[in-house]
């Protein structure tokens, strides 16, 4: 029996149902979107899933009539298999501001589409669902943003090691996964992969070049974390350059990659500044590059990869509830942060993954520079999260946080 795992985003979505016509659960397949749905759904709603070819085709046949309703709120899962019903939906609240009507769920983040965007705007609230966050997991809260801003630190956190670490962000955080034996992971997620390959994909664009396609999706893993290098990778698949970001596009809408942008001051700063991508499940990305936990053990390069990557699966899903930003820094003296996350009140937290036990001040020093040089009025704290289990003072406001204080 598939344990039911409270998500973070539940309680959002039904305050959302309350005050807005429609509402959007958009996440890559097999994240919980259709569990999601149901679990916030009360008896007088309708839940329709458009997997289901019958459904379908009514759906496409009559995109008006399959969206009328009267009471309570209409479920429509998989949207992004009928876009017509957009426009449909559109109509009907147009004629009626009844908040609560629609809770669509979509495998492609539809909401960011422009035609999207165009013919529901100010009726429309988008949820992102992530895969499971160990906290989620955990039943626990997502408390660490909240904690980090008011310098609450744990001081001792055991039975996380970099071994537990690593063994955690090979498993991921799609709850199909979670019950799943070690051995049985690489088949789930091959058929995941083709499945991806051979049906999502032609529910959003007309792929020319499958093939592509799918080394596409080993290459941007072997580039999580890091920014891409366009050239380079068109060389390899032998694509041209508007191919490939067409292509790294989809598999972005499709929720597999993201990207995170460089922190401005200003919008003119924005010019030259390069996006990072990432990765949205450890796990699959270590499928996807052919790699064992043995041996990533012991490669500093490939579990650095890991380790950054989890926890960038792990800080999302709490940037997202607290709807908070996250960013990185880079300038032209190399120095690097890996993440910093901007509050509600402009207050930053800068963060830096370290796959090993052992940390000293050294590895906050891009932090202290940033903390003095560029965030200067703004309150500024600055975390090395590393696979040890004692938090450590690293200098004013800069601290060294077992990474397992996310969850």
């Amino acid at each position: 029996m598939a344990i039911i795992f409270t998500r973070w985003q539940q309680k959002r979505v039904r305050e959302l149902l309350k005050n807005r016509r429609v509402v959007v659960i958009s996440g890559a397949r097999q994240s919980g979107k259709t569990t999601l749905a149901q679990r916030v759904a009360n008896k007088q709603d309708m839940f329709l899933s458009l997997d289901n070819e019958d459904v379908l085709a009514t759906a496409l046949n009559d995109p008006m009539g399959f969206v009328k309703h009267k009471n309570g709120t209409l479920i429509i899962d998989e949207i992004q298999k009928a876009p017509s019903l957009l426009l449909a939906i559109k109509q009907v609240v147009d004629a009626d501001n009844r908040p609560g009507q629609f809770l669509l769920t979509g495998s492609a983040d539809i909401a960011t589409l422009p035609k999207v965007s165009d013919s529901l705007a100010g009726r429309i609230s988008h949820i992102r669902l992530r895969g499971l966050a160990m906290g989620e997991i955990l039943c626990g809260e997502p408390t660490f943003l909240d904690k980090a801003f008011r310098r609450d630190w744990p001081v001792t956190i055991k039975g996380y090691d970099r071994p537990t670490i690593l063994n955690l962000a090979f498993r991921g955080g799609y709850p199909e996964v979670l019950a799943l034996k070690q051995t049985e992971r690489g088949t789930w997620f091959g058929d995941y992969k083709k499945s991806l390959l051979s049906r999502d994909l032609k529910d959003i664009a007309n792929i020319q070049r499958q093939d592509a396609m799918d080394a596409l999706l080993n290459v941007l893993s072997a580039w999580s974390g890091k920014f891409m290098d366009i050239e380079a990778i068109c060389g390899k698949l032998a694509i041209t350059r508007k191919m490939l970001v067409n292509y790294a596009d989809i598999l972005i809408l499709l929720c597999l990659f993201e990207k995170v942008p460089a922190w401005i001051l200003t919008d003119y700063d924005r010019v030259g500044k390069r996006e990072k991508i990432y990765a949205s499940d450890a796990g699959l990305m270590a499928y996807l590059l052919d790699w064992r936990e043995a041996d990533v053990l012991y490669d500093p390069d490939k579990s650095g990869k890991m380790v950054k990557t989890f926890v960038f699966n792990q800080l999302c899903t709490q940037v997202d509830y607290y709807r908070y930003s996250l960013y990185h820094y880079r300038d032209r003296q190399n120095r690097e942060i890996d993440f910093i996350v901007k509050n509600d009140v402009g207050g930053l937290l800068g963060i830096e993954v370290k796959s090993g036990s052992a940390v000293s001040r050294d590895d906050a020093r891009h932090m202290v520079w940033f903390k003095n040089n560029i965030a200067r009025d703004r309150e500024f704290i600055g975390v090395v999260l590393y696979t040890g289990e004692i938090t450590l003072p690293l200098g004013e406001d800069m601290y060294a946080v077992p990474i397992a204080a996310l969850w």
